[in-house]
């Protein structure tokens, strides 16, 4: 019961009270008083009952009111609470949408990012190790190299010259210039340009005389001036080799050629 209901009941039992006790003082009145003015006590308690009766209902409807409107106001707030759950419950959505939809974006900017880095891989230099040596080249460069390689493996010299002299061009400071002169160089001898070959043979040797290649050059230079009929200078040739590189492999093969020319 609420608070409007429990002061409305307590006016009402306290109204009675009073009625009860105005009858029990206009009987008592009756005895003691003679009958004008027990009329008269009589009346005036009868009017003084009326007015505590009155005031008695117009607190109840005071009360009645209050209550009724306490009850609107609860209903009205009542009413907002559940406009709120709902509320709620929509943002509540609204975040778990956006919660998957930023989930998806970062993953997305992951795959672009480890697709970038894949890409961008790609141009970064790698380390190569050839022939004993150890140097950094760009990804198209090892590329091209191979590919001129590959040809010249193939048996195609023509085409394999015209692999190395456009790599020669294209990277003129490559790591791989030694052993693309190298290359070429036996290209060209294996097409029976002696002289073009003789010439690529000096060049890595005085680009690199410390270069695992170079006795195999040296041997190579000897070997075409053998095939120009440049007895002479083959024989000096050899000698050289025998002097700068006696160590080498080439270098036996240099004997045996020596002993052959005399």
């Amino acid at each position: 019961m609420s608070l409007v209901d429990i002061g409305a009941t307590t006016m009402m039992r306290r109204t009675a009270s009073l009625l009860l006790f105005c009858c029990w003082a206009a009987s008592a009145a009756a005895g003691v008083f003679d009958d004008d003015e027990a009329r008269k006590a009589i009346l005036d308690l009868r009017q003084r009952v009326d007015a505590v009766r009155s005031l008695a209902e117009q607190g109840a409807s005071r009360a009645g009111d209050d209550n009724a409107a306490v009850r609107r106001s609860l209903l009205d707030l009542q009413n907002q609470i559940e406009v709120l759950r709902a509320e709620t419950a929509k943002l509540r959505g609204a975040n778990e949408q956006l919660s998957r939809e930023l989930a998806d974006i970062q993953r997305r900017q992951k795959d672009m990012a480890q697709a970038m880095d894949d890409r961008f891989r790609q141009f970064e230099p790698v380390k190569v190790s050839l022939d004993g040596r150890d140097f950094m080249a760009e990804p198209s460069e090892k590329g091209d190299f191979e590919a001129a390689l590959t040809v010249f493996r193939k048996g195609d010299f023509a085409a394999a010259q015209a692999l190395f002299l456009d790599f020669m061009k294209r990277y003129p400071r490559s790591g791989y210039g030694a052993v693309a002169l190298f290359w070429l160089g036996n290209a060209q001898y294996a097409t029976r340009d002696y002289k073009e070959a003789t010439i690529n043979f000096r060049a890595l040797i005085a680009k690199e005389p410390e270069h695992p290649r170079a006795p195999e050059a040296v041997l190579s230079i000897a070997n075409c001036q053998i095939e120009m009929k440049d007895t002479r200078g083959a024989r000096k040739t050899l000698e050289d080799l025998l002097k700068a590189y006696p160590q080498s492999e080439a270098a036996a093969a240099a004997k045996e050629r020596l002993a052959r020319l005399k």
